[in-house]
């Protein structure tokens, strides 16, 4: 197992490299350009392939024995450490969801205010308004946790 993950390292590093390099020196794109594409799409072909391959030689090392989970009391079960991801996932999303509503109503409400100020806090609510949404989030999150 220890080579696909050193596998994915060195495709990681490869595309890395790469795309600094391209970043830095856009006229070696030119005289590169034959070979370019082919190899970051090898590169991107093998680290796709190396993830898909720790999948499905890795999986075994990732579920806990029934003997270790009886013989470890204070560890937690695949089950539990599910039920904590999905706890949290509320709240992810909905923080990125709030964020993606404050952006455009934030450049809006400046916009607003330079040219009348008195509509500050009309425009503040509005602000308000977008930012519970990542409140509702946690709010559920909360809610679930106790559940557990």
């Amino acid at each position: 197992m220890y080579w696909l993950v050193a596998l994915m390292s060195f495709a990681i590093l490869g595309l890395i490299v790469s795309g600094i390099l391209l970043e830095w020196r856009p006229r070696f794109v030119s005289r590169i350009r034959p070979w370019c594409k082919p190899a970051l799409g090898t590169q991107l072909a093998v680290f796709i392939g190396a993830q898909f391959a720790l999948l499905l030689l890795g999986i075994q090392d990732a579920f806990a024995n029934p003997e270790d989970v009886a013989a470890v009391a204070g560890e937690m079960s695949v089950g539990m450490g599910l039920a904590i991801i999905g706890v949290g996932i509320p709240t992810g999303l909905s923080t990125i969801g709030a964020g993606i509503a404050v952006g455009p109503i934030g450049a809006a409400s400046l916009a607003a205010i330079t040219e009348k100020p008195e509509n500050l806090g009309r425009t503040l609510i509005y602000l308000g308004l977008a930012e519970g949404i990542a409140i509702y989030g946690l709010v559920i999150s909360i809610l679930l946790l106790n559940k557990i």
